[in-house]
């Protein structure tokens, strides 16, 4: 099975806390929890379909990306290689374009459930992450 490319954003604030998202009506896990991002499409850089994505999302614009890690993982319907990225600068107010909730939370024993069970494997490494690197 060919793997689904998934582009997601970190986003991260001065007091640490970082952004998740609510899966939509209509979409596979609707109603789960995640790092926000999508599919990258043919001739995108994971980088740009993470910018792309979170326009189209969230109504904002990301500036410098920076990569973190690459992860795979087996769902029932799909096999998907995500890419993830650290951000902390962008331009304009976060708005659920989508009819989405997001919620900014700081610890992996999170207020918001059920999280995608991809990102669940990143939360640890996520806060090691977010002490070493200072932000």
């Amino acid at each position: 099975m060919k793997a689904v490319q998934v582009a997601a954003g970190v986003l991260i604030r001065p007091d640490k806390s970082f952004l998740l998202t609510q899966r939509p009506d209509g979409k596979v896990y609707a109603g789960y929890w995640e790092f926000p991002g999508g599919k990258v499409e043919t001739g995108e850089s994971a980088a740009e379909a993470l910018c792309r994505e979170l326009r189209e999302e969230l109504n904002i614009t990301i500036t410098a990306p920076r990569f973190w890690r690459s992860y795979q993982y087996q769902y029932p319907h799909a096999f998907v290689d995500l890419h993830f990225f650290f951000v902390t600068d962008w331009l304009g107010e976060i708005h659920g374009l989508e009819g989405q909730a997001f919620s900014w939370v700081t610890q992996p024993d999170l207020s918001v459930q059920p999280l995608l069970p991809a990102n669940k494997d990143i939360l640890a490494d996520l806060m090691v992450q977010i002490e070493i690197q200072g932000f």
